[in-house]
C-alpha cells in the first residue's frame, strides 16, 4: 500500500537542491521574471514540479509537441529554473535527458541589503523541513518495524502472505492503516513549530 507519507515526498527535490533567492534589481531577476510572463512555460514548470520527464514526456503530458516543450524548456533552463536531471534512452537507444526544477523555492527580494539574512533564514526553514522529513520517516520505519510483527499471526503461508493488517476500529487499525505515525510527527513538528515562531514575536 503506497503510504501517505510516500506521497508527500515529491519526485523532483534533489539532495543537493538549495533555495534560490534573488535581488530585484538583479539581472537573473529580469530573466526569470521574463521567462515565468509565458503561460505555457509556467505550465510546464508545474508539470515538473509534480513529476521530472524527458521532453516528450512532458508534451504528452502538457498535450502540446515536442518542438514547443524544446523551445520553452530551453528558455527555462537559460532562465536557471530548469535543469537536466537524468538521462534516459529510448527504445531505439537515443539518450534523452530528464529535466526536473532547479530550485525550490525561489525568493524575489526588494532589499539588496536584507539578501542575506533572508537567505539563511530560507536555507533554515528548508533545512528544518527536510530534517523533520528525513525523521518522520525514521519515525513511520520505527513504528513499522515495532508495531507489525504483533499483528503477524505466526501461522501465515508465505507464499501468500500479505501486510498485516487491525481489525478496523482499533487504535493500531487508526495509527497504521488510517494516519500513519509518520505523517502525524511531521504535521506535529510543523504545528510546533508554528506556535513557537507565533509565541517569539
Amino acid at each position: 500500500m503506497s503510504g501517505l507519507i510516500d506521497r508527500i515526498q515529491g519526485p523532483t527535490a534533489a539532495p543537493d537542491e538549495q533555495p534560490r533567492v534573488l535581488d530585484i534589481h538583479e539581472t537573473d531577476a529580469d530573466e526569470v521574471i521574463d521567462s515565468l510572463s509565458s503561460d505555457t512555460r509556467r505550465a510546464l514548470l508545474r508539470e515538473l514540479f509534480e513529476e521530472p520527464g524527458t521532453p516528450s514526456e512532458i508534451a504528452d503530458r502538457a498535450d502540446t509537441s515536442v518542438q514547443n516543450v524544446n523551445y520553452h524548456l530551453k528558455n527555462l533552463t537559460a532562465a536557471g529554473l530548469v535543469e537536466g536531471i537524468d538521462t534516459r534512452y529510448s527504445e531505439k537507444g537515443q539518450e534523452m535527458t530528464v529535466y526536473g526544477p532547479a530550485n525550490d523555492p525561489i525568493v524575489f527580494v526588494g532589499d539588496a541589503d536584507a539578501r542575506p539574512d533572508v537567505e539563511r533564514s530560507v536555507r533554515r526553514v528548508v533545512s528544518g523541513v527536510a530534517l523533520v522529513g528525513v525523521a518522520s520517516l525514521l519515525v513511520q520505519w520505527g513504528a513499522e518495524r515495532l508495531a507489525r510483527p504483533a499483528l503477524r499471526s505466526g501461522t501465515a503461508d508465505p507464499a501468500s502472505y500479505n501486510a498485516p493488517t487491525a481489525p478496523p476500529g482499533t487504535l493500531t487499525w487508526l495509527v497504521f492503516d488510517v494516519v500513519e505515525p509518520g505523517v502525524v510527527f511531521f504535521v506535529a513538528c510543523l504545528v510546533v513549530a508554528a506556535v513557537a515562531l507565533w509565541l517569539a514575536r
